[in-house]
């Protein structure tokens, strides 16, 4: 647990900001990853929302060699082997489940399970996982309930994802308890569909230049 833990570290201690990413065309998948690369922000989560999801994680991690490929919305064990098998380097759900946790605990890819009640939070620390995914962010408090749970629930981090755009970045990395943000906001659907790479380089090389707390 605790090597999984230390990579799973590394790689959110890395950037300030996560792209989240659905993968509507797999063709988009190799450009889209190379233009967030391009422009800092190398760990990338490839949502599976999309029929293509796993498949744009198998090509993105065969041919984009700096590029640190993730699975978000992971609901089941199956999804967390299937994209495993196809490359994934970590694995990122919205909550968790009993089965989940029994699946990462025998995996050897990271897990950063989602949490947004101190019940929830304190339930995963007994797991041992003192990195968690925080969603949907906004909607559930912001960056003020993140706050409150910082002295409480001292030693864990968190990575808030759902609704969170650079407007608002800054307020929740300034927080002591944020490790790193999530968001889809430097890969709008409308660039991606015009092949805009040049533009989603430039917005990741914004995001990717935050300044966290500490």
């Amino acid at each position: 647990m605790q090597k999984k833990l230390e990579k799973l570290t590394a790689i959110l201690e890395g950037q300030p900001m996560i792209p989240v990413l659905k993968i509507e065309q797999l063709a988009d998948a190799v450009p889209l990853a190379r233009a967030l690369v391009s422009g800092g922000l190398p760990a990338i989560e490839i949502t599976l929302r999309t029929p293509d999801a796993i498949d744009a994680i198998r090509l993105v991690a065969s041919e984009v060699p700096d590029a640190i490929v993730g699975a978000g919305t992971v609901l089941s064990p199956r999804n967390y082997d299937s994209a495993v098998d196809a490359g994934a380097r970590f694995i990122v759900s919205p909550g968790t489940t009993q089965e989940l946790l029994d699946t990462a605990r025998d995996a050897s890819v990271p897990f950063l399970p989602g949490a947004i009640t101190p019940s929830e939070i304190m339930a995963l620390r007994e797991e041992g996982f003192s990195i968690l995914k925080f969603f949907p962010a906004e909607q559930t408090g912001g960056a003020a309930f993140l706050k409150s749970l910082a002295s409480p629930l001292a030693g864990t981090r968190f990575c808030p994802t759902g609704g969170i755009s650079l407007k608002n970045a800054k307020d929740y990395l300034s927080l002591s308890n944020v490790v790193c943000v999530g968001g889809t906001w430097v890969a709008p659907d409308e660039l991606i569909a015009a092949g805009e790479w040049e533009k989603i380089t430039l917005l990741a090389r914004e995001a990717a230049g935050l300044k966290r707390a500490g």
